[in-house]
């Protein structure tokens, strides 16, 4: 792209420019000895494009919604659409989150987000012995299609989005979703969102895993298909660097830790028999946004670039669908600080801008609370109106990716994308990201990485603002939202009163039919929809799950 002239005469001024930046340097040092990004890495002084002098325009940009989508999945981007704006929400019972459902429709929430409890992401119902006191804390309790009925009252699924973040148990609770919308006469064809479906990054950095990695990946697999047929607008996985980054990694070692678990899942679907240009359409991928604005910009890039290309190339993929990666993006979550909570404000619309200039599909930001305790209506409306302050008053959704050019982020998008593949191809040599995951390397290199990012905090090499720099003197926070813990003595009756009134004879033959497909190689999404109809529980269904396949256990191989 550059001329061999001009890139002569750029380094020569370049030489000039370092012998005056010396001399500067003499009379006013830096205010440190090296400068890093958030992930770790050196940034120079200044780039220029003798830091990009192989760039090739229409090989490593292109255009806007064409290979290798490093500018953005559509051709006009924000121009013709905003993202979606979801927010992350649930808590207690599905009547009270469903009241939180409704006011952010009406404070302009255009999708929703599920949160569940853990209870619920690990497949127990609320009346379990492992599920006490935990029932309701962390997100909304989910055992029954009476539950999900709740949820969804008065929200009609034909016209809202809603991305569901659970993994081991995310068959039943799709099941339970689709009765939901044919009970308000929504065929599966209409329904549109996403399930999280990521039981790979469960077993690396969240710990919500139920069963062993094989029969996951074909409870996983099983979706893909039957989606592919019956729900098809819907995007079956949503595979996840959010919380690799919340544990700890690197801006590359998100997106490459991440694009092998895609790589991963893709292989489980081609080898059950599914062409790849039918089931690949609607992967989609979760990443994290984090304070370094520049460099996040150039991962979410990165990543994009990436991943046409593996697609293209590793699995001849023919469909640009196929190759073109659609991401929703949170904030980070382990961004925010428990001392002066006000400064996460400032923090999520900076993560909110790079989540924007990188391209994203969907967004949900955090609330300034969320290092203390879920967020209150007030907190949750702020962090909504954030991204409607930079959706309709900044500008940087105008034009197709604003940042494009810049010696800096061109820079920055191929470091990290080289650093990616580096990851996947050591990730290759192991046999894959499972094999890596039962190896513990992935883990480990993440455990480093986090290792060193608190390190450099408590030797104040990296500041953070109000934590160990800027401190004040505080208040004990007052207004935070608390779960009642009474939501558990609550749901038990509910389950009570439902066993009583079900016809149990149904539930026990459905379930029985689960069971014995569970040890056959049928698509087990028909069976599971039919147990969620007859009101069987999630922990029932789960359970049956459990007799037939067993249970993970982490064995890491240092």
């Amino acid at each position: 792209m550059f001329e061999k002239e001009k890139l002569s005469q750029v380094k020569e001024s370049l030489d000039k420019y370092s012998e005056k930046l010396q001399k500067t340097l003499e009379k006013r040092p830096e205010r440190k000895e090296v400068f890093e990004s958030g992930s770790g890495e050196v940034v120079k002084t200044v780039y220029t494009p003798v830091d990009i002098e192989d760039f090739d325009y229409m090989t490593d940009l292109g255009m806007p919604g064409s290979y290798p989508y490093t500018r953005g999945v559509q051709p006009n981007m924000y121009r013709g659409r905003l993202w979606t704006m979801r927010m992350y929400a649930g808590f207690a019972t599905a009547e009270e989150s469903n009241k939180r459902y409704k006011y952010l429709i009406e404070q302009g929430s255009m999708g929703l987000s599920v949160a569940f409890d853990l209870p619920t992401q690990i497949g127990y119902d609320s009346d379990h012995p492992l599920s006490e006191g935990e029932v309701g804390k962390v997100g909304v309790a989910i055992d029954s299609l009476a539950d999900m009925e709740i949820l969804f009252d008065g929200i009609p699924l034909d016209k809202v989005s809603t991305s569901m973040t659970i993994n081991a148990p995310a068959a039943v609770l799709l099941a339970m979703y689709i009765a939901v919308a044919e009970k308000q006469g929504v065929t599966p064809d209409k329904l549109r969102g996403t399930i999280q479906n990521d039981i790979l990054k469960e077993y690396i950095a969240r710990g919500t895993y139920i069963f062993p990695t094989e029969p996951s990946m074909r409870l996983i697999t099983d979706i893909f298909e039957y989606c592919s047929k019956k729900v098809p607008q819907w995007n079956t996985i949503s595979i996840s660097g959010y919380h690799i980054r919340e544990a700890g990694s690197t801006a590359a070692q998100e997106v490459g830790f991440t694009l092998a678990d895609g790589i991963a899942y893709v292989e489980a679907a081609i080898k059950a028999g599914l062409d790849v240009d039918v089931f690949a359409p609607r992967l989609s991928f979760f990443f994290n946004a984090h304070n370094d604005l520049l460099e996040e910009v150039a991962k979410f890039r990165a990543a994009r670039r990436l991943w046409a290309r593996i697609m293209k190339e590793r699995f001849n993929a023919k469909d640009p669908k196929s190759m073109a990666l659609k991401f929703h993006t949170q904030t980070g979550g382990s961004t925010l600080t428990a001392q002066q909570p006000d400064n996460n404000i400032v923090r999520v619309a900076i993560q909110t801008l790079a989540a924007v200039l990188g391209g994203t599909q969907s967004l949900h930001t955090n609330s300034k609370d969320e290092a203390l305790a879920l967020p209150t209506e007030e907190s949750v409306r702020i962090a909504l109106r954030t991204q409607q302050i930079v959706a309709y008053e900044s500008g940087v959704a105008d034009t197709v990716d604003p940042l494009a050019g810049s010696y800096y982020i061109e820079a920055k998008t191929k470091e990290i994308e080289e650093k990616a593949m580096e990851y996947i191809r050591k990730i290759d040599e192991m046999g894959g990201a499972a094999k890596a995951i039962d190896m513990g390397y992935i883990q480990q290199e993440i455990m480093d990485s986090a290792y060193k990012y608190q390190k450099e905090i408590e030797e104040n090499k990296r500041i953070i603002v109000g934590v160990n720099k800027f401190q004040i003197e505080e208040q004990p926070p007052k207004g935070l939202l608390k779960v009642d813990p009474a939501v558990g003595e609550l749901q038990k009756q509910k389950l009570a009163k439902l066993r009583q009134e079900r016809d149990n004879d149904l539930v026990k033959q459905n379930l029985e039919r689960l069971k014995k497909a569970c040890s056959s190689d049928e698509n087990l999404m028909p069976y599971i929809l039919d147990a969620v109809k007859s009101y069987a529980t999630l922990g029932e269904i789960c359970g049956v799950m459990r007799e037939v396949f067993g249970e993970y256990k982490q064995s890491v191989q240092l």
